[in-house]
């Protein structure tokens, strides 16, 4: 064979097996979903990716087993006195001290900028992650793929978030696989899923990126961003502890807290502060919520601001975890 066709033969073989590899390299556990194609559609036109952005993101992706089985297995139903040892512990509220200490600056600017709170700010952070403690182990592409193809219950919602943050890790410049987080995907200190990191992430430390793995400014400003995107009330109180003298307490527990009610209303039902010296204006809009405590049921008359804590979680035990270990934090 004449030697100028070895040469392209050559240059042939180069580029189809070069382009084998290439495609092969994209391989991952998810490519032959049935939904992966639709996966890549819809993140195509919602973020402007490219198919080959989207395999090359996913290359690698792996099925985590335990992912689904942490998603499947109940949480316990603790009650109020013991899910509030996970958070108000001695430790964690000296954590949070020297966190505050440490941040006051960033924590002072962001309630001047948001109006939201310092002690809101430190709550959540101590009780998402312990102040930056726990930031979670798992890679974040694959648990988010793992419940985005492998959990048909919330497989749509997943995608979303995993197509987020293949967007996310792009437009800084990340690795998609060197995100890691908690088992459902959530992200740094505050623990933002990948759609809120894009839609609510700050940069607060004025760096250029917004970095809520390593950047504890970037956290405080998002979480204060997050709040006061969704009606944080500035100056305004979370709650106060309340008594129930009435004989019915369902009947004024707060079925929706979307829906508070005069508090005038509930004073008539037998709901009052529990401190003699706070006084309510009759017409403040506020919902009763009911916790249990060792010794039996205890209430707090709460506030909008107590159900926008909860836009970020809905249990209302963890929006009291962060109100009381916030309290207590910025007390110190």
């Amino acid at each position: 064979m004449p030697l100028f066709r070895r040469a392209i033969l050559f240059r042939l073989s180069t580029i189809i097996f070069g382009a084998t590899f290439s495609i092969s390299s994209f391989a991952n556990e998810f490519a032959q979903s049935p939904d992966y194609i639709q996966f890549k559609q819809r993140a195509q036109q919602q973020y402007g990716l490219t198919s080959v952005e989207i395999d090359e993101a996913m290359a690698g992706t792996r099925h985590v087993p335990r992912i689904v089985a942490l998603m499947n297995t109940p949480g316990e139903s603790k009650p109020w006195y013991q899910y509030r040892t996970n958070f108000l512990a001695e430790s964690t509220i000296q954590r949070g001290v020297r966190f505050k200490n440490q941040y006051a600056d960033a924590l002072a600017a962001a309630e001047q900028r948001y109006g939201v709170s310092q002690a809101v700010i430190l709550g959540i952070l101590g009780v998402e992650t312990g102040f930056g403690a726990n930031k979670g182990s798992f890679k974040a592409r694959d648990a988010l793929a793992t419940l985005g193809f492998d959990f048909p219950r919330r497989a749509a919602y997943f995608q979303d978030e995993l197509a987020a943050l293949i967007a996310w890790s792009k437009k800084e410049g990340y690795a998609a696989d060197s995100i890691v987080g908690s088992y459902a995907g959530a992200i740094g200190y505050p623990q933002f899923m990948p759609s809120n990191v894009l839609k609510l992430g700050v940069d607060f430390d004025g760096d250029g990126h917004v970095d809520l793995r390593n950047s504890a400014h970037d956290a405080i400003g998002s979480i204060a961003n997050y709040l006061a995107s969704h009606g944080w009330q500035r100056d305004q109180p979370i709650g106060f502890s309340a008594r129930y003298t009435g004989q019915n307490p369902e009947s004024v527990i707060a079925k929706d807290l979307t829906q508070p009610l005069p508090y005038g209303a509930l004073e008539k039902q037998g709901v009052r502060p529990l401190d003699p010296l706070v006084k309510i204006d009759q017409l403040d809009l506020v919902n009763l919520i009911q916790l249990q405590d060792s010794f039996g049921p205890i209430y707090y008359i709460t506030y909008p601001n107590f159900q926008v804590i909860t836009t970020y979680n809905r249990s209302r035990m963890y929006a009291t975890a962060v109100w009381q270990l916030g309290k207590e934090v910025m007390s110190r």
